[in-house]
């Protein structure tokens, strides 16, 4: 990280940014909730998903707002994801569900019955689910990762095809999947964030291989389909033995085919600062390669600082625009 003519640039060589103040201009007298989850669309309109009273509100690039809608249908969003056909999933960790809509919030379908949890830990879809993926050919994976530790495998049109995982730290199974994402040649990758890594599967659930060296991803956008580059988003640490060490978080790692090839490290430690991050929780990517930050700092402050008050106005949604490599 660097200071540059009293600008704040964060990350280094060919993945540099600088942080925006107060990014989203939100009608008068509305509030963003915590954003566990962005999305963008081929025409870089901004889909945020967020714990307020108006659960899904979409900007432009340049922060102005467009639309609102989901107030009726979600209860705690958690995960949001827009498929090559431009119809946005909803994943919402409180009703339990995952919600396909059009971009402008008609229902398309819906798996998953509202407010009836599988068992926990069962192993069947779903008791908290947390995001989705899609096949090359349109089939929908979800991570069942709250009050499960498992992935579900629909068909396109919603028929549950299979189910793979459990609970535990071997190859294959889950200490809470949180993201997931499918390229063009049909591998399946999973945060798998209490173990600290990402696992890789084929389209059946077979396990291929995992990244490891990370802590805590919670965040993950695939850019591109073929060849695809990961952001991770990396929750610091905040237990009491280990809150305050350096060099785990929060972060955003870069990761190309398994390997780090850029970090954007939060300024000086967790903080609600311009060049800080709490949570980095959902993330996503537009046209020009600026990053969307989605937190949760509500749920993650008195975990980062206990007895500290949260700040009056919580940052829970930064842009990061992308300049020139150094």
């Amino acid at each position: 990280m660097e200071a540059l003519d009293e600008t704040i640039v964060l990350g280094s060589g060919t993945y540099r940014y600088e942080p925006l103040a107060e990014w989203a201009k939100l009608p008068a007298g509305w509030t963003l909730g915590e954003v566990p989850s962005i999305a963008i669309d081929d025409c870089d309109r901004v889909y945020v998903f967020n714990r307020g009273d108006r659960p899904l509100m979409v900007f432009d690039r340049d922060g102005n707002f467009l639309d609102s809608w989901g107030e009726d249908l979600f209860l705690k969003p958690h995960g949001l994801h827009i498929g090559p056909d431009q119809s946005i999933y909803c994943t919402d960790e409180g009703t339990h569900t995952v919600t396909k809509c059009t971009l402008d919030g008609k229902v398309l379908l819906r798996i998953g019955v509202p407010n009836q949890p599988a068992p926990r830990m069962s192993g069947k879809p779903f008791n908290r689910c947390t995001h989705t993926a899609l096949s090359p050919s349109g089939d929908i994976y979800v991570s069942d990762g709250y009050g499960n530790a498992a992935v579900h495998k629909y068909s396109p049109d919603g028929k549950y095809l299979m189910s793979w995982g459990g609970s535990g730290s071997d190859p294959g199974q889950f200490n809470l999947p949180h993201k997931i994402a499918c390229d063009d040649d049909g591998w399946v990758y999973v945060v798998d964030r209490e173990n600290h890594r990402v696992q890789i599967f084929d389209g059946d659930g077979r396990y291929e291989t995992q990244w490891n060296n990370l802590h805590r991803p919670g965040g993950m956008y695939m850019l591109g389909r073929k060849d695809p580059l990961f952001f991770l988003g990396e929750l610091p640490p905040h237990l009491a033995h280990n809150r305050e060490n350096p060099n785990l978080g929060p972060r955003i790692s870069i990761v190309h085919r398994g390997k780090l090839v850029g970090r954007v490290d939060s300024l000086d430690g967790p903080g609600n600062g311009l060049g800080q991050f709490t949570s980095p929780h959902g993330l996503a990517v537009d046209g020009r390669g600026d990053i969307y930050v989605g937190q949760v700092t509500r749920s993650t402050w008195p975990l980062l600082f206990p007895g500290r008050d949260l700040p009056a106005n919580p940052t829970m949604l930064k842009k990061l625009r992308r300049l020139p490599a150094a």
